[in-house]
């Protein structure tokens, strides 16, 4: 893959009215645009199940947002925001299960009001919890109580809500902006598009046969983060902590039609093809995928990459994979694993926008000028589209 990608060629006029501000009830009442072979048809998302082919295998995102953002005072009574971006040199599981002290990368808001060497305390229900900061953007957290850090942040954090979402997170948000199926904490945004299923549609697809698979895809705040430079190619991507099972990667060599549900799930999917081509050409640290993991490489089949990460999982006798993934997924790159993808209205100018554009050429316009005629709500509380080229 040669050539600019010019931004400017990714943006839309998307006004305000149509950011969805609070998500539809029930969840699959949501509308649906389905692209189909390049056709276009509006339906509902409870009809997801009779638009998926029996022979379709879908993989979710089973990440948890957890309650990010802890607002505190400074000796002066300044507000501090600490937001939990991800653990500094730990992993998410040791990080929230810690008893006494964990670290953790953060943005600060109102930053110039803490002090280098000023330690802000917070107390709840009797446990004092103090915050410390050892190096720029990074702060230590301390207490004594034998609570779990995840515990003391369900009771002094509030959820990370997007922020084109213009009201504080609510008693509501806090179910709503979570997957039914969520499971495994450290996320600071949703999977949103899984926001729309419900037990009933996941009901409906398991009795239709569809294979039903989880990763983990823990979806950081740069996800939000606009393209600003002139050239895609030189943004600088976020990295995002992922892990896979090994029933999920024995799964994508059944042969059926892998659908993806999010951005997310499809960055896993493609990462871990990449990882088995780094195992097959022995090169170091093979479950760190870098932005452009694809470009000048040797092709493989899906299944030899599979193959190389079992053979993996065997030699070290383990059942997961864990790594990190900056994998940038640009028009031009061709798709190894998701054959379909069941995913939200994304920003102008965004990564998010790029991948759509990747996995559906120049359509992507059509799809949005329709949702745009069409009522369709835009965002992580917006609808939903099932693309299937």
């Amino acid at each position: 893959m040669e050539g600019k990608v010019l931004i400017k060629d990714f943006d839309y006029n998307l006004t305000e009215d149509k950011i969805a501000q609070s998500a539809a009830e029930p969840r699959d009442s949501s509308k649906l645009l389905l692209y189909s072979k390049g056709q276009i048809s509006d339906k509902v998302f409870s009809s997801l199940p009779e638009l998926l082919s029996d022979n379709s295998s879908l993989y979710f995102n089973n990440a948890k947002v957890i309650p990010a953002r802890i607002f505190l005072k400074n000796s002066n009574a300044a507000t501090i925001e600490v937001f939990l971006l991800q653990p500094y040199k730990m992993e998410h599981v040791q990080a929230l299960n810690a008893k006494e002290t964990c670290v953790w990368s953060c943005l600060i808001g109102n930053k110039k009001k803490w002090k280098p060497e000023e330690i802000l305390e917070i107390e709840i229900e009797g446990t004092k919890i103090q915050l410390r900061q050892i190096e720029d953007l990074v702060v230590e957290f301390k207490w004594q109580s034998g609570l779990a850090f995840v515990e003391l942040l369900e009771k002094i954090g509030k959820l990370p809500l997007p922020p084109y979402i213009k009201h504080e997170a609510n008693e509501e948000d806090a179910g709503r902006y979570q997957t039914v199926y969520s499971k495994i904490q450290g996320s600071v945004a949703a999977p949103t598009a899984g926001l729309h299923f419900t037990q009933t549609v996941l009901e409906e697809i398991a009795k239709k046969g569809i294979l039903q698979n989880y990763v983990t895809l823990h979806v950081s705040a740069g996800t939000f983060l606009p393209v600003k430079v002139e050239d895609a190619r030189a943004h600088d991507m976020h990295q995002e902590i992922y892990s896979v099972n090994r029933a999920e990667i024995e799964a994508i060599l059944d042969g059926k039609q892998i659908v993806a549900v999010g951005t997310t799930s499809t960055r896993v999917l493609e990462s871990l093809f990449w990882a088995g081509v780094n195992l097959i050409e022995k090169k170091a640290n093979p479950f760190k995928i870098e932005q452009f993991v694809y470009e000048s490489r040797k092709e493989c089949t899906l299944e030899e990459s599979m193959r190389a990460i079992l053979n993996y999982l065997n030699e070290n006798s383990i059942d997961a994979v864990y790594g990190e993934t900056s994998i940038m997924i640009i028009p031009g790159y061709r798709f190894r694993v998701v054959k379909g993808l069941i995913t939200n209205f994304h920003q102008p100018k965004s990564t998010l926008l790029l991948l759509i554009s990747a996995f559906i050429g120049d359509s992507w316009k059509t799809v949005y000028a329709h949702a745009l005629e069409n009522g369709y709500r835009f965002l992580s509380y917006g609808d939903s589209s099932l693309l299937l080229p």
